[in-house]
């Protein structure tokens, strides 16, 4: 029976139903679960001094890509919207092999794990026609290493160019191909039970790259396999433009039509939903992950986040790919859909704090969990930890659940925790030699890039 003591904290935001901050608290963590959050010091097999630090939930993130951590910060795609930019990145996520998804994942993953996220999730959909078959696998693998909780969903595309979708044809995969390696992941990670450090989900890309067979047959297999489905929706409109040409319906009411509506749904970005649209949302309880330094980078507008919470439609907070966002950062997240609501909705714009319940209980509840998001007895250990007791938050500790929001943290947590386990201490990651990892990933990344037409 492994223990674990967080001693002295300064405060202890809960994110519990009754939004408690416990102040001088300590945390008795045992075999990866809460046991004890209160003024008592308990006898532990590891103790961690978290005096002058506020402790937070481990945040949970919602929607990314992690192979797109090698095509950041690429000047030529600066400029561009959500079509354009993905028909010139295509060019060069063809030539993705193994060692890039798990150096990619790795590096995404750690980057997440050092700013306090302790539940990554990734949507991968780009499959090269050969050495893709074990891409997934690979970043499982990857999150074994850091030791975080994972959430793989196996996405797909197979609608080319030459059926009138975006993506080129040699990275489309026909629909038995899709669906038996969905099985298959399905079969061999998707751990249902509680504090599961693996999960998968089914996750064709998006209505603009898979066929209707596929959305229909994929939601079919996820409600008999007992998975969550996973898609983009209502990100841009020129995706609304696409549906209304190909389908002749509104993206959601296509998606409906397909089978993808209800409470272990959830969709990317959701922006541009109407009044009509939300009240669904709401009432079938279908979530949305919401991204917004993506949406604000691509220029695709913004969503309706405030409108959501008051109708009661969950909703989780995303950093999405590292090529629309160039960061894989939940607390930099956090206070950019702060500034983005404030200055959109003003008054009627979440607090801080509120953001904080959405990266954490949010984003745990989009993705069907009750054992994350929350500090409380009989909740997985899943921690973060941040000093306070530094120069840049001098006249800031007044209100610690909205400190994110309002004033940012820009350094990485002092210390992360998951499943009673420490993964990162002062900035490290501590299961992985971070400079070996840098010096493969930049040589991998420089391979594809060239190999791409990327940079010359």
């Amino acid at each position: 029976m492994a223990t674990l003591l967080i001693k002295n904290a300064k405060a202890v935001v809960t994110c519990n139903q009754n939004d408690q901050i416990l102040y001088d608290a300590n945390i008795l963590c045992e075999d990866g679960v809460i046991r004890y959050i209160g003024p008592e010091t308990k006898p532990a097999d590891k103790v961690i001094d978290a005096s002058g630090c506020f402790v937070y939930p481990g945040l949970v993130n919602t929607h990314h890509h992690l192979y797109q951590t090698f095509t950041r910060n690429l000047p030529q795609v600066q400029r561009m919207e959500l079509f354009p930019w993905l028909v010139t990145l295509y060019e060069i996520w063809r030539y993705l092999n193994d060692d890039c998804i798990y150096y990619s994942s790795l590096t995404g993953m750690g980057e997440l794990v050092k700013y306090g996220c302790t539940t990554v999730m990734d949507h991968h959909y780009v499959f090269p026609k050969t050495g893709s078959s074990e891409f997934i696998d690979r970043q499982f693998a990857a999150a074994d290493t850091l030791g975080v909780r994972f959430v793989a969903t196996r996405g797909s595309m197979s609608r080319g160019k030459s059926d009138g979708g975006l993506p080129p044809d040699d990275l489309v995969q026909d629909v038995d191909t899709i669906l038996a390696d969905c099985e298959r992941l399905v079969k061999k990670f998707h751990d249902p039970a509680r504090f599961s450090m693996h999960q998968v989900a089914i996750a064709p890309c998006s209505p603009f790259s898979v066929t209707t067979e596929l959305l229909k047959e994929a939601a079919v297999l996820a409600r008999k396999l007992g998975v969550r489905l996973h898609t983009h929706l209502c990100e841009t409109k020129d995706e609304e433009a696409f549906c209304l040409d190909k389908v002749g319906m509104r993206p959601l009411a296509y998606m409906a039509e397909c089978g993808w509506i209800g409470s272990d749904v959830w969709y990317a970005h959701g922006i541009h939903f109407n009044d009509e649209e939300l009240k669904l949302l709401a009432d079938t309880q279908t979530g949305v992950a919401h991204c917004p330094a993506s949406n604000m980078k691509l220029a695709s507008g913004v969503c309706r986040v405030p409108e959501m919470l008051e109708l009661g439609v969950p909703v989780g907070l995303a950093v999405d790919g590292s090529a629309s966002n160039d960061c894989s950062n939940l607390i930099a997240e956090i206070r950019a859909a702060y500034l983005m609501h404030r200055l959109n909705y003003s008054a009627k714009a979440p607090t801080g704090y509120d953001i904080l319940k959405m990266a954490t209980r949010g984003s745990a509840k989009v993705l069907g969990r009750d054992d994350i998001g929350a500090l409380e007895v009989g909740m997985a250990a899943d921690l973060f930890m941040v000093d306070t007791e530094i120069l840049e938050l001098v006249g800031t500790q007044f209100d610690p659940g909205c400190l994110f929001g309002t004033v940012g943290y820009n350094r990485p947590a002092k210390s992360v925790v998951v499943a009673g386990r420490e993964v990162a201490r002062n900035g490290v990651l501590l299961h992985i030699d971070e400079e070996a990892v840098r010096s493969r990933a930049n040589t991998l990344m420089t391979q594809m890039l060239k190999a791409g037409g990327g940079i010359a």
